[in-house]
């Protein structure tokens, strides 16, 4: 599961470090631009720039289309940099002729960050507007840099993950309310019914997997929207908010969207999915803790109607 670019606003001590990436890689290549990147399936940030001297037109924050940006072409299998000391020198690199012309970029060294898992993660960059030599000894230290950031980065992703599933943990979900307690949302509280009954006549490998299943369906369902993260809270309840306000008959839509998509099993597993709804306006000093309470009120109303179905606090 991707490292997101709102994932990383979370993490302790990222700027400090990134900070620290960009000058050690400067020392090493002072006549270069050098910067650190973030990817994911169709788009590149740049995250933390070099001082700029030279004319290629890039900064921070700014988004690349991948297919646009030679970081695309980065063996992230084999761990493997890219350099190009000259990128006019025969290198038949096609439809990214014009675009590396139009952006003053001659020469291009691209590193990659993986995590330990090989999950990619970015890019340490440097590019200049002139050719340039890159020396084996210089790549191999940039290398070990690389590999010292991917292991923060792991620690950070490992404190914010569900170990089993992957999703957003509640440590997470109280760092995100930290930083944006007043933006107005949703929370959808869901717990699953009938999965003790998984458990006792499958065994825990089997209800481990349907867990598993559960959070790859949430996350196909958030990543319809920017504006939604789902997290497992423990145990066969889960959480999925909205960090924008949501009229009713939206939170009923999206609340349908759901109920459809997690009570759909294989017949050996009679499963199927609650839901409580709790909602907070924009400019409200919203507590975590209410927020949840509210939702789990919410739930409870919506087991004992009946299951299967979702409920609104208040309501």
């Amino acid at each position: 599961m991707m490292v997101t670019f709102r994932e990383l606003e979370m993490y302790k001590n990222f700027d400090e470090l990134a900070e620290d990436v960009i000058g050690l890689a400067k020392e090493i290549l002072p006549d270069q631009l050098v910067y650190l990147s973030s990817i994911s399936d169709d788009q590149q940030m740049i995250l933390r720039l070099s001082p700029n001297d030279t004319t290629i037109p890039v900064e921070e924050g700014m988004v690349i289309n991948l297919e646009d940006s030679l970081c695309s072409r980065i063996d992230f299998k084999h761990k493997q940099p890219l350099v190009y000391e000259d990128v006019k020198d025969g290198h038949a690199l096609g439809m990214f002729e014009e675009k590396l012309e139009a952006a003053n970029v001659r020469a291009y060294m691209g590193i990659p960050i993986s995590l330990v898992n090989g999950e990619r993660f970015g890019t340490l960059c440097a590019v200049n507007d002139v050719k340039s030599e890159f020396d084996p000894k210089s790549i191999t230290l940039l290398q070990r840099i690389v590999r010292m950031f991917s292991y923060y980065l792991e620690l950070e992703r490992f404190a914010y993950r569900d170990s089993l599933t992957k999703l957003y943990n509640r440590h997470f979900l109280a760092r995100f309310f930290d930083k944006h307690p007043e933006s107005g949302g949703a929370a959808f509280f869901l717990d699953l019914d009938g999965f003790k009954k998984v458990n006792d006549v499958h065994g825990h490998d089997a209800g481990d997997l349907v867990l598993k299943e559960v959070a790859l369906r949430l996350e196909r369902f958030t990543a319809q929207r920017k504006d939604a993260l789902a997290f497992r809270l423990g145990g066969d309840e889960f959480f999925v908010h909205f960090a924008v306000p949501l009229s009713k008959v939206e939170m009923d839509r999206l609340a349908g969207q759901l109920l459809e998509s997690l009570s759909t099993w294989d017949a050996d597993y009679a499963l199927s999915t609650s839901i409580g709804i709790a909602s907070y306006v924009n400019g409200a000093d919203c507590e975590l803790n209410t927020l949840l309470k509210q939702a789990d009120e919410a739930l409870y109303c919506a087991k004992k109607a009946g299951k299967n179905r979702h409920h609104f606090f208040g309501s």
